[in-house]
């Protein structure tokens, strides 16, 4: 078939125009692709950036809150050690105070028993005393009551004399007396000492000597009472002891007078053991010395319970020691001393 002439035309220009729009297009697209996409790459490189940044400071702001949480966790840790150790401190203080109070308990037990027992000593005591008193009045060779029942074969006697507040203040001028009542019933001594309840001499110097008995020196002896002033702990179990070992001898009759009227040591039994061992008898059951005691009545300001203590400690140490325990109960009493030109003057007795 023949195209006209206006139709070939009409298709050769519609193909040019395909053929231009063909090239257009190539040229669109190498445009787009040329010059557009640098354009988005420097957009992308700037979101990039800023979403770097922004992660950066989130790392930072991350980095600070990682240590301010350390240092709040490590604060934390340090006060849990601390209250850790506190309480284990607290739970052992706990368990001491719990211990404590259980010791307390016992010996409160203890107390109660041993106030009981030394009660009825006690009472035992005053029915002893009153035989004694009563078997005292037949015997020539004692002049008064108060040393009643004491017997008198020793050739040398010391006197053991507790000075502590309570004898000075309410018994000093009847124990003088006392004295020289005990001294009257023995009228030559080979020899005497005065020591004090922890076993040291009145006279300085004297350790391990006799005094030599004689009307002089007994006076010098109550004379230097008036103003003697010694430490003591109401305890003689110790000064016993001291003078045992001072001054026994085997070629001796020795006796200790024990003149007092508290016991404030911790234990009656330990005070027997110790003088046990060292007062022992010999093969024919004779104690090394006669140990004999004075016991004065409660004075003012000071507790009944020490005296019972005193009372039973001596009564049970004169029957083992081959002695007697005598508990005076009718003394003059002072309700005040004062000192008067270095001498103590009784105030108020009765």
């Amino acid at each position: 078939m023949k195209l006209r002439r206006r139709d070939t035309e009409t298709f050769s220009l519609s193909f040019l125009d395909v053929i231009c729009c063909g090239f257009g297009a190539i040229i669109l697209l190498l445009v787009l692709s040329e010059f557009g996409q640098p354009v988005q790459i420097e957009k992308s490189r700037e979101d990039l950036e800023q979403q770097l940044k922004a992660l950066q400071e989130e790392l930072f702001a991350i980095r600070g809150d990682s240590t301010r949480l350390e240092r709040e966790l490590k604060g934390r840790v340090d006060k849990l050690t601390r209250e850790r150790l506190n309480l284990a401190k607290m739970a052992g203080e706990a368990s001491s105070i719990r211990g404590q109070f259980s010791a307390s308990r016992q010996e409160a037990a203890v107390s109660n028993i041993v106030e009981n027992e030394l009660l009825a000593a006690y009472d035992e005591l005053q029915q002893e005393q009153q035989r004694l008193l009563k078997a005292s009045r037949s015997r020539r060779q004692i002049k008064t009551d108060a040393v009643g029942g004491i017997p008198v074969d020793s050739d040398y006697v010391i006197f053991l004399i507790d000075t502590s507040g309570s004898m000075q203040g309410n018994h000093w001028e009847t124990l003088q007396e006392v004295m020289k009542e005990i001294l009257d019933i023995y009228p030559r001594l080979k020899g005497l000492q005065i020591v004090d309840d922890n076993g040291k001499e009145m006279f300085e110097g004297t350790r391990g000597k006799w005094l030599t008995d004689s009307s002089s020196q007994r006076t010098q002896i109550v004379s230097r009472m008036r103003n003697w002033r010694a430490f003591s702990d109401s305890s003689p179990a110790d000064g016993i002891e001291i003078a045992i070992r001072n001054y026994w001898s085997a070629d001796k009759r020795i006796s200790i007078y024990v003149l007092g009227d508290e016991f404030t040591g911790e234990s009656i039994q330990a005070s027997l053991d110790a003088v046990d061992r060292i007062n022992r008898p010999d093969a024919g059951g004779r104690r090394r010395v006669r140990i004999h005691a004075i016991g004065f009545p409660v004075g003012g300001g000071m507790t009944p319970f020490t005296n019972i203590r005193f009372s039973a400690l001596m009564r049970a140490m004169t029957e083992r020691n081959d002695g007697t325990f005598v508990g005076l109960t009718n003394v003059k009493v002072c309700a005040a001393t004062i000192d008067i030109m270095g001498t103590r003057q009784c105030v108020g007795a009765n």
